[in-house]
């Protein structure tokens, strides 16, 4: 039979671990706090899952991520949830006349723009300095007005925006679209490079194969060969004629 003072004991020691463990919880934030509860809560259960797998943990910079539009519609203003609320509540802080660009990728055609935040405006970024997120440049800028096509939400969608940029940057906007002109009239100038080639290769053919015939000729009467050559000159007279009216 269990004696009072060994019941006294285990009681006392119990209340001992429990003020501990409140202790040690009190000492905890919200979150550190949350994911003990469900620490404890898997390990007394005997799941075998982790933490990591049961829950997943969604911040606001996560719903910003998600619901976040660069031209919001009016059925996004319409929709009550907290996630749009907050996503607007951001987007109403940005300054929506001029943008910034991101060109780490604009060999390839990538440009990314966004609105511009309160500290930029404040420091003149986009405005009175280069809008490109890597330049610095603050002479020789100019405003663009960008066809900016991008996907966003499952649609392809499009807007004008402005867009401040000094003229190197300017550059890189239509990099890709120069360097597809270039390539296109190289491959016309190839083109015709080797139509000529093909003609010149005819039209020598074409000679080697009237000297034939004019040995063939050879024995022919003198007449003859007088209506030929009358013939032929008049084929180039007319020749030079038409390249006169069509230079």
């Amino acid at each position: 039979m269990t004696s009072s003072g060994s019941l006294k004991s285990a009681i006392f020691e119990r209340e001992e671990r429990k003020q501990q463990y409140q202790a040690h919880i009190r000492g905890l934030n919200a979150y550190d706090r949350h994911k003990k509860f469900v620490k404890d809560y898997v390990g007394f259960y005997g799941k075998t899952r982790t933490t990591h797998d049961v829950l997943v943990v969604k911040t606001d910079q996560d719903t910003l991520r998600e619901g976040y539009r660069f031209i919001r519609s009016e059925e996004d203003d319409m929709d009550p949830s907290w996630e749009q609320r907050l996503v607007k509540r951001y987007y109403n802080k940005l300054f929506k006349e001029y943008c910034i660009a991101d060109m780490s990728q604009y060999k390839s055609g990538k440009i990314g723009l966004r609105w511009r935040t309160e500290n930029e405006v404040m420091s003149g970024k986009g405005q009175f300095i280069c809008g490109n997120k890597q330049c610095n440049e603050k002479d020789d800028l100019a405003s663009y007005e960008v066809n900016f096509s991008y996907f966003e939400a499952g649609e392809n969608k499009q807007a004008l925006v402005k867009l401040v940029a000094c003229r190197r940057c300017a550059e890189k906007l239509v990099y890709k679209r120069q360097k597809e002109k270039e390539q296109l009239e190289k491959r016309e100038k190839e083109k015709h490079k080797r139509k000529r080639e093909r003609k010149r290769s005819d039209g020598s053919t074409d000679d080697e194969s009237e000297r034939s015939n004019g040995r063939r000729k050879k024995g022919q009467k003198a007449s003859t060969s007088t209506k030929d050559d009358v013939k032929i000159d008049a084929d180039e007279n007319f020749e030079e004629f038409l390249e006169g009216m069509f230079p």
